[in-house]
């Protein structure tokens, strides 16, 4: 889930439980907590980062830019926390946007902190903070994700001003916008951990339901082999 807001209330876009629930899974909504992480994993089958503000620069060796927006030390130390738990496990992971960034950040890697600084705006990333635009990618024709998405070329809801700019080793870039931007990573160990720069929870297109579709499927094998039958299935 994101922090707290303004009104100290603590929220998610609805598109994400019902992009997990209209795959057959169960959402569970997980916010900032200071607990042992690996407990969270005896609940939850699997882990989607979510969207949101931006990931502090300071946990990447950045500096302030004036566009940094709705920066969370609270939410980046839980979620960071939980990437180091879920290293260890199977547990299978997808980050979307923000959830992208912040792979990269616990990996080492580093970010752009403002798109239109390095690229220019050819390719609209977002049209303004939170207004989302559209625009097609090219995944790699040998990546699993696009084994997955059934998909090479699609166009994608965008909502983003940042993006990896160095990216871990254990990562393998497999999607790029035209103007160059990554736009999907896929883990070179771990057997289930993928993340997109775009939202396809906004999107009732094929490929972008197929990424949950497949994320509820690895779940509940993942549960199934650990005999804790912690998936709820909705079917």
């Amino acid at each position: 889930m994101y922090g707290r807001n303004e009104k100290d209330h603590l929220y998610l876009p609805g598109t994400y439980a019902d992009a997990v629930q209209a795959a057959g899974g169960r959402a569970v909504l997980l916010p900032p907590d200071p607990c042992d992480p690996a407990s969270i994993f005896e609940y939850v089958d699997g882990l989607i980062l979510a969207g949101g503000g931006d990931v502090d620069p300071a946990r990447y060796g950045g500096g302030p830019h004036p566009e940094i927006y709705m920066t969370d030390p609270a939410r980046d130390a839980f979620e960071l926390d939980l990437v180091g738990a879920v290293m260890t496990r199977t547990t299978p992971v997808l980050g979307i946007c923000r959830g992208l960034q912040l792979l990269v950040v616990a990996g080492g890697g580093s970010l752009y902190p403002h798109l239109p600084d390095a690229f220019g705006s050819r390719v609209p990333h977002r049209k303004a903070p939170w207004v989302p635009s559209e625009h097609p990618v090219e995944l790699e024709g040998d990546s699993r994700l696009a084994q997955m998405l059934e998909a090479t070329t699609f166009a994608v809801p965008s909502s983003h001003h940042q993006a990896a700019r160095v990216v871990p080793d254990a990562w393998r870039v497999v999607a790029h916008a035209a103007d160059g931007v990554v736009e999907a990573l896929e883990h070179t160990h771990h057997p289930w951990m993928f993340a997109v720069q775009w939202h396809p929870e906004k999107s009732q297109d094929p490929p972008h339901r197929r990424i949950f579709q497949a994320l509820v499927k690895a779940a509940a094998e993942a549960s199934q082999r650990s005999g804790t039958g912690k998936l709820w299935s909705r079917d």
